[in-house]
């Protein structure tokens, strides 16, 4: 039971999709620029209340920018509190920038003498049977692919970024991201390791729930097709949020009897847009 409650702690902390849990962000000071070289400076944090500080920073040094041609970026003068964690982007090419937080792998446990060990950080498929030694029993394993991205554009909005990687959830944009209006429906498609997430369970909110009584949350699915229809009523800054695979250790469907056996699946995707005033 420690192994169970241990591992499913964990996926709570990482993967912030429930409405209860805390939720991590980044948030640009702008994501759609002019001229034709500018900076934008991002805060990340997990928090309970969106763009709020006041849990704990989120870690940047996963967080990798590619450019508008696909080439790698760089993040500058990062700098982590105690609350949120800031960094600068500088844009220098013409078109849209992706910022990324991206990390896959096993994560688990075993017990072996009688005593619960969890799998080393960053396990993955190739190293798994490595990783659970002979005699090990109670093995619990889930697979899980994280993404944590924002989008900004200098001048006119450019496609190259969007090109699947066919792991985990990704959005492939129908709407551009930075070419959201308040009142004007935009269309995104998502897939699940490069397939059409069709059922997706997409969950839209507005920044600023501190200060108002209502979440204002829109719950939406995904058609056959993984493509959406979002209606945004105002302008401001967004969370977005879609996950698959809700098992916990434990749970029907959520272990692994050998190191040979598939992980179940768990994805989570994260993304922060801004919407403009018409």
């Amino acid at each position: 039971m420690k192994a169970k409650y241990l591992i499913a702690a964990t996926l709570t902390a990482l993967m912030a999709t429930s409405a209860h849990a805390h939720r991590q962000w980044m948030l640009p000071s702008s994501t759609t620029l002019s001229g034709t070289d500018s900076w934008v400076t991002v805060d990340a944090a997990v928090s309970n209340d969106l763009f709020y500080f006041e849990h704990m920073p989120m870690r940047t040094d996963a967080v990798a920018v590619t450019q508008p041609d696909g080439s790698a970026g760089k993040i500058e003068n990062a700098a982590t509190g105690k609350y949120r964690s800031t960094f600068d982007v500088h844009l220098t090419q013409p078109g849209t920038y992706r910022v990324a937080s991206v990390s896959t792998g096993i994560m688990g446990s075993y017990t072996l003498n009688g005593e619960v060990k969890r799998l080393p950080r960053g396990t993955t498929k190739d190293k798994l049977s490595a990783a659970i030694p002979a005699g090990a029993t109670n093995v619990q394993t889930v697979e899980a692919s994280n993404r944590n991205e924002i989008f900004l554009t200098l001048g006119a909005p450019t496609t190259t970024i969007f090109k699947p990687t066919g792991v985990g959830i990704e959005l492939v944009p129908v709407t551009h991201p930075n070419d959201l209006v308040a009142g004007e429906a935009a269309t995104f498609q998502f897939l699940v390791d490069g397939k059409p997430a069709a059922d997706l369970k997409v969950t839209v909110i507005p920044g600023g729930i501190r200060y108002r009584d209502t979440l204002g949350q829109q719950d939406l699915v995904t058609g056959k097709d993984g493509k959406v229809s979002i209606n945004w009523p105002q302008p401001g800054m967004y969370w977005l949020n879609a996950s698959v695979g809700g098992n916990r250790e434990g749970g029907e469907g959520a272990q692994a009897a050998s190191p040979a056996t598939p992980a179940p699946r768990r994805a989570s995707y994260v993304t922060t847009l801004e919407v403009l005033a018409p």
